[in-house]
């Protein structure tokens, strides 16, 4: 059941279940009549395409049983599997949304190389290959060799192909923009990993400890074709994931739970910088000069893919003259392609019927123009759709981040104060302990996850009141102001050690008068909720270079400049705005033992010592503030 549950988080079809028993009823009725709609009105056909090397890609395709006219191709290319497998078996949805779907469309799906029933030999976020020759094979050509024969061969096709997916069939739609088969017109990036080294399972050097346990997933091969799952998942023996990964500190107590077959858990516990091995994988340095209409969705709090998405959408602006658009809305990792129509994260409620809008007229639109219409560019939708996630609405912009937008410091006041006054001279700082063996928790919630979604706008209370994190807080704001953009702090900061980590988190302080809704858990309170709004980690010995890691010299003055994603958030009038600084964030970071060592993974009990870290009051926030 665990490992079905864990595989299901990838699968973009996922029903999340609701509180309100009547929205669950309703999504039941819905998910029964898709699959009939699916079944009555498609037929299914497996086949094995050849590739150019001669390995043979399992893909399963849906076409519509009204041949009168001719369909576009809807490609969705994973390594989480085709299944259901078998001729006569549906899924409760074809294709990326219901719309789609009924309006009839040719809904493709492939195993990727090396994985679940295609053959060949998986490898992870595999290397692009620009110059190929003969019969070199990327997945770049896979998708080539996929859509060449599906146009010669799937009967009433158009001619046209777009491709889509989220996560990491996301990362190979990205990868399908390189392939430069004329018939692909669209593609759909959704929370695309851009490179593993920022996304997903490392962020800035650090490596997340919640991920580690479904690394199986990638690092065990499979040696054949197969309908049947191969790999299986440790067994942890509890729920409080927080005390699990404390007992086994340090990390190499984790090796009695996986071994060197998992290929993925030792690629990452040797290239533990930013080396050729992760510079070869990372797709968003190819995606220049491309030709097919991009349009790369992401979710504001996707705890798993935020570099990915913005950064697609960036590169490509910056390096392309194709129709390229971009849209962020308020939703956990693929929370929009979903059918509850209630949209929370956490304990905080968005609005409702925001992902139906979505799919209805944004999704749906963007692929009809460019597969079935006379794809002009002119699709009616906006250069950037995004929500933001304060005053929860919708807005439109000819570029992300928008223009009329200004860089804004706020400073760290010996006070705790955060305030745009500059005090000239200031050599004080604010000092905390941070002790690996009692580190600061990223949620108070004792629950094992792989993905901790709710967390992104988790109340931050708890950790503000401990003494091993620093708290700076605006005063109670007298008109809205809103982020647009990017986040840098800029931080000078010393530790008594030669290691530490950085978290910086940006959090909305609400008012104390501010009523409940049902969807927050019963120990909380909106009354002065803590919403964290974006955070990140750097791992302080990449401060200068990622692929030259260097120790803190002990006590030295030292700056730390760490980036946090985009936000589109208004901190509202009669709220206050609050930067939380702390070294752990645990189990969600692996606990830095705060002594340098060349590779975490091999560091010793004895490595782990509490240390005393200052951050300095000529340190400052930077904002990107919407005029």
């Amino acid at each position: 059941m665990l490992k079905n549950y864990i595989i299901a988080l990838f699968i973009a079809f996922v029903v999340v279940s609701c509180k309100d028993t009547k929205q669950d009823a309703a999504k039941n009725t819905e998910t029964t009549e898709e699959n009939t709609f699916a079944k009555e009105n498609y037929t299914k056909k497996e086949v094995m395409i050849e590739m150019r090397d001669g390995i043979k890609l399992h893909t399963t395709i849906y076409s519509p049983k009204d041949t009168s006219k001719s369909y576009p191709m809807l490609l969705k290319r994973s390594p989480y599997s085709c299944r259901p497998y078998g001729e006569d078996k549906f899924p409760s949805r074809v294709g990326p949304n219901k719309y789609l779907m009924e309006e009839g469309n040719i809904m493709v799906y492939q195993d990727v190389r090396g994985r679940w029933n295609s053959e060949g030999v998986y490898d992870n976020m595999r290397a692009f290959i620009p110059n190929k020759s003969g019969n070199e094979t990327d997945e770049a050509s896979d998708t080539y060799d996929t859509i060449e024969w599906l146009i010669n061969n799937v009967e009433n096709n158009n001619g046209n192909v777009g491709t889509y997916g989220i996560s990491y069939p996301g990362f190979y739609t990205t990868y399908s923009l390189l392939s430069g088969h004329p018939a692909l017109k669209a593609a759909s990036p959704q929370a695309c990993i851009g490179d593993f080294f920022f996304d997903d399972f490392i962020h800035n050097g650090a490596f997340l400890l919640t991920y580690w346990r479904i690394t199986s997933l990638f690092g065990n091969m499979k040696t054949e074709p197969t309908k049947e799952s191969w790999y299986t998942f440790a067994d942890v023996g509890t729920e409080d994931q927080y005390q699990f990964f404390l007992d086994n500190m340090p990390l190499s107590k984790l090796n009695a739970y996986y071994d060197s077959t998992n290929v993925f858990l030792e690629q990452i516990k040797e290239h533990v910088t930013y080396d050729d091995f992760w510079q070869s994988r990372g797709i968003i340095q190819h995606l220049k000069d491309i030709k097919p209409a991009v349009m790369t969705v992401g979710g504001q709090f996707d705890a798993e893919d935020l570099y990915g998405p913005y950064n697609t959408y960036k590169h490509i602006e910056a390096n392309s003259n194709n129709y390229n658009t971009v849209v962020f809305g308020p939703w956990s990792h693929g929370d929009w392609s979903r059918t509850k129509d209630r949209q929370v994260i956490g304990n905080i409620h968005f609005g409702d019927g925001i992902s139906d809008y979505f799919q209805k007229e944004i999704e749906t639109k963007f692929f009809n123009h460019f597969l079935k219409g006379n794809a002009d560019g002119n699709t009616g939708l906006p250069e950037a759709h995004m929500f933001d996630t304060g005053a929860k609405k919708w807005f439109s912009f000819e570029s992300w981040p928008p223009e009329n937008t200004s860089k804004q410091h706020f400073y760290l006041h010996p006070n705790e104060s955060l305030t745009q006054q500059v005090q000239k001279g200031i050599q004080t700082s604010s000092d905390f302990v941070s002790d690996p063996k009692k580190p600061v928790p990223y949620s108070e919630d004792i629950k094992f996850v792989f993905t901790p979604r709710k967390y992104m706008t988790d109340d931050q209370r708890f950790a503000s009141r401990r003494p091993d994190v620093l708290t700076f807080e605006t005063e109670v704001l007298d008109d809205d102001i809103t982020l647009a953009g990017d986040i840098l702090a800029k931080l000078n900061v010393s530790t008594s050690g030669d290691a530490a980590d950085w978290i910086v988190k940006v959090v909305d302080v609400f008012p104390s008068d501010i009523e409940n809704t049902d969807d927050v858990q019963d120990h909380l309170k909106l009354s002065n909720y803590h919403m964290m709004v974006r955070s990140e980690v750097l791992r302080g010995r990449f401060r200068n270079s990622m692929t030259n890691p260097e120790p803190f010299v002990p006590n030295a003055k030292t700056a730390v400049n760490l980036k946090l994603q985009d936000v589109f958030h208004t901190f509202k009038k009669g709220h206050k705005i609050q930067v939380q600084i702390q070294s752990t964030f645990f189990p969600y970071i692996d606990a830095n033992p705060q002594t340098y060592v060349d590779n975490i993974f091999e560091a010793k009990e004895d490595d782990f010592q509490a240390q005393t870290h200052k951050v300095y009051h000529d340190s400052s926030i930077e904002f990107t503030v919407l005029k």
